[in-house]
């Protein structure tokens, strides 16, 4: 077992020798009441055959006069494709018969991929290559379908009630049955609540940060007071919010402006601050005015810190947004469908209020991401990728 633990291959030789273990254990009854244990099986062991195969050809790539490659990056999707196979047949169970040589089935699936997501990682490819950019999609994907695949043959092997936990399946039929229900709240919620007040929060946050880089008075006397306010729980100032500006979306804007302001406002003015005072000085030997440096220098330097406050306020926008509608909102919404469909115990309509949260939040992270890439293409944390 020492042997087996150490070396850079040791995530995958233990992922296969646990996974042969449960498959022999499967092999030696049925998988579930009703279901061959068959077709799982084989997939298994094809999955097994594959892995070993896969990790001989890993360890030949580390050799400097290797020029094959891609040869276990093949392995890998066949193996990958043997595991979802034997995942597909998992998922068929009856609710609620998962028998002991099911989750030995389970078990041996999920160390399956997490062998094939450590093995990809591990792999030593031409930078910049189709295998490289293939195992920058792979490796996530494969994850991310594991949880899934883990949640869903769980839930229904388990026989888990939809009121405690709802399968992933039963949330995307919801999904798809209240799209026109999710796309109302997501408008509501995020476009007129959280991107409003972002936007407002934000604008005003860069022009009080540069009120505060111009007078000492402000620096000392705002900051402090921004981080009070800033240490505010939300869950007091939204019922506030709500009283003074009504039931509409303009409530939920101000608690996002609340929210973001100072955020944005301390980075924007750490960030006005990185120059070097060589810099600054070359800027008043050239008679630059204030103006002048700020736009040419100093603004420039600053756009690091003020992406990075803008990726940390355009999450805390979506969460003030969905927490603000749980103090009074008009029939739509993401928190009033939330806190509306939990008392009904409707669950599946509560994850796909959350799917939809999601999914928005990290696309809008994702666009600022790649905007601050674009922007700040000079930094050397942008140069490294």
């Amino acid at each position: 077992m020492r042997g087996i633990l150490q070396g850079s291959g040791a995530p995958q030789r233990l992922g296969m020798a646990i996974m042969l273990s449960a498959a022999i254990a499967l092999g030696m009854t049925q998988v579930s009441v009703g279901q061959p244990s068959g077709p799982v099986l084989v997939l298994l062991a094809v999955a097994l055959a594959l892995a070993f195969v896969a990790d001989a050809a890993h360890r030949a790539t580390q050799r400097p006069q290797s020029d094959r490659p891609w040869v276990p990056v093949v392995l890998l999707l066949l193996i990958c494709g043997s595991l979802a196979g034997a995942g597909i047949g998992l998922m068929q169970v009856t609710r609620g018969t998962g028998t002991p040589a099911f989750w030995c089935a389970v078990i041996a699936v999920w160390l399956g991929a997490w062998m094939v997501v450590a093995q990809l990682s591990d792999l030593h490819l031409r930078p910049g290559g189709w295998a490289e950019r293939l195992r920058g999609l792979l490796a996530p994907l494969v994850f991310g379908i594991t949880l899934l695949w883990l949640w869903q043959t769980g839930v229904r092997g388990g026989g888990v009630a939809n009121v405690i936990l709802p399968a992933p399946s039963d949330i995307a039929l919801r999904f798809v049955a209240s799209a026109g229900v999710l796309w109302g709240d997501f408008v509501q919620t995020f476009v007129k609540g959280a991107l409003s007040g972002y936007a407002i929060g934000v604008a005003a946050a860069l022009v009080f940060a540069v009120l505060v880089d111009r007078s000492d008075f402000l620096r000392r006397g705002l900051l402090p007071v921004g981080n009070f306010v800033a240490a505010l729980p939300i869950i007091g100032t939204a019922p506030i919010m709500v009283m003074w500006f009504g039931f509409g979306w303009e409530s939920k804007a101000a608690v996002v402006v609340a929210m973001v302001f100072f955020p944005m406002l301390v980075n924007t003015v750490q960030g006005l601050t990185e120059t070097e005072a060589m810099q600054r000085d070359l800027m008043r030997t050239y008679s630059a005015s204030y103006w002048q440096g700020l736009w040419k220098l100093r603004l420039p330097a600053a756009m690091p810190f003020i992406f990075n406050g803008l990726k940390i306020c355009s999450t805390l926008a979506l969460i003030g947004a969905i927490v603000a509608e749980f103090f009074g909102s008009p029939t739509r919404g993401m928190g009033f469908r939330i806190s509306t469909e939990v008392g009904r115990l409707n669950l599946d309509m509560v994850w796909s209020e959350i799917a939809v949260a999601a999914v928005a939040g990290s696309a809008f992270y994702g666009i600022l991401a790649a905007l601050e890439r674009g922007v700040t293409f000079w930094h050397p944390s942008q140069r490294g990728r």
